[in-house]
């Protein structure tokens, strides 16, 4: 962990003997230019009568504060949920619009991810080992999915949705139910709105939903990684079902920006599997970056189907940043029975930097910018293995 970031650390009101937060100070940080613009970010009245974004998340950092679940969780997990909160709405800046009169701010929770994981990756060196990723992505998933729990029930299948969403423990090992719940509760009291204690209300029934589904405190424990696939992609199997794997050997995928060792770690982990890249099928066919890349793409299909219907393991090789990108391949190998292994592939943002410019093919770092604010680690959901490496 670096010094910036350990600095910032003692700027929290995480201990019990310490004072109250210096929000000026927090906007002093790196943290001020997500948290400054929040000021001037308007709120739809009826739900937010406090007014402006920055008011609202100050509201809600107190009213975390106030909660005796927040002070009986491990001081680890008290810097990350009081850090999540208080970046909890930096999408909104973003993505609030004025509609029919209305202030609306849609998929806040996921822009606002993206953002945070942009700054902690980018500006605190978050992400040198593994540790630290795991640390980042327990921020960004409780900002993701902090609107989750007080509407969990009103969705079609709330108990296999609390255990996707706990799954992701597995990689960001800091991560819980308990902690996303108790973020929701102080979101919902944080506000100046009739509505309040009803939604909190919901937050504390999703709360028990966790409890009786296995997985508040952690992921929920599948009998085998075939079974927590199958019933997480919602195959219709039970999640204690005792299911036969039927698929043959493996794929394995590697995701990961430019510059963090995907191809080394191939020749190390991998060396006599067949390798489909990308980067490869684009430079044979002299094919740039920026160019329309469906030739690339139907050539790589036509070629992984050929090791598919062989059955022959074999490593796909290339960025694959975001989860609908990453489903579309996945999907085809699953069809032709295989089982899919995604490896996530992480290094310090300045190590990156370094071996990209040393790469033979580098890639401009204005183009690596704008793969980092797509950029979406893997989900446990998303694969029979997943893995997150820091190399």
């Amino acid at each position: 962990m670096n010094d910036s970031f350990a600095r910032l650390l003692t700027l929290l009101p995480v201990e019990r003997c310490g004072g109250a937060a210096d929000y000026a100070a927090l906007e002093r940080t790196a943290l001020g230019a997500l948290l400054t613009p929040l000021h001037d970010v308007m709120q739809q009245p009826e739900w937010h009568g406090e007014g402006d974004v920055f008011t609202h998340t100050v509201m809600v950092c107190k009213r975390l504060l106030g909660l005796e679940g927040f002070w009986a969780l491990e001081l680890p997990a008290r810097q990350a949920l009081y850090l999540a909160a208080l970046l909890h709405d930096v999408g909104k800046t973003p993505c609030t619009r004025l509609e029919d009169g209305v202030w609306r701010a849609p998929r806040h929770g996921q822009v606002g991810s993206s953002m945070v994981r942009r700054l902690l990756m980018t500006e605190y060196e978050l992400g040198a080992d593994r540790s630290e990723i795991s640390l980042r992505e327990t921020i960004c998933l409780l900002v993701r999915y902090h609107m989750i729990p007080e509407h969990a029930l009103e969705r079609e299948s709330p108990e296999r949705l609390l255990r996707s969403i706990a799954a992701d423990g597995e990689l960001a090992e800091g991560f819980t139910l308990r902690m996303l719940c108790l973020l929701a509760e102080a979101d919902c009291l944080g506000r100046i709105a009739d509505d309040t204690q009803e939604l909190a209300q919901s937050v504390h029934l999703c709360a028990e939903l966790a409890m009786e589904c296995g997985c508040y405190d952690g992921p929920y424990a599948f009998p085998t990684a075939h079974v927590q696939h199958a019933y997480l992609c919602g195959r219709g199997v039970m999640p204690d079902q005792q299911l036969f794997d039927d698929t043959w050997s493996r794929v394995v995928m590697l995701c990961g920006l430019p510059g963090t060792g995907k191809d080394t770690y191939i020749a190390a982990h991998y060396p006599d599997w067949p390798m489909l890249s990308l980067d490869e099928i684009r430079r044979a066919m002299r094919i740039a970056p920026e160019d329309d890349q469906g030739r690339v793409a139907q050539e790589a299909k036509e070629r992984a189907k050929e090791y598919l219907r062989k059955r022959r393991p074999f490593v796909f090789n290339a960025t694959n940043l975001t989860d609908d990108l990453r489903g579309k391949w996945l999907r085809l190998f699953e069809q032709y029975g295989a089982a899919t292994e995604i490896l996530y592939l992480e290094t310090g943002w300045k190590e990156r930097c370094r071996r990209n410019k040393n790469r033979k093919y580098d890639v401009p770092e204005q183009a690596v910018a704008h793969m980092l604010d797509k950029l979406v680690p893997p989900a446990r959901s998303e694969g029979t293995h997943v893995s997150w490496l820091s190399v």
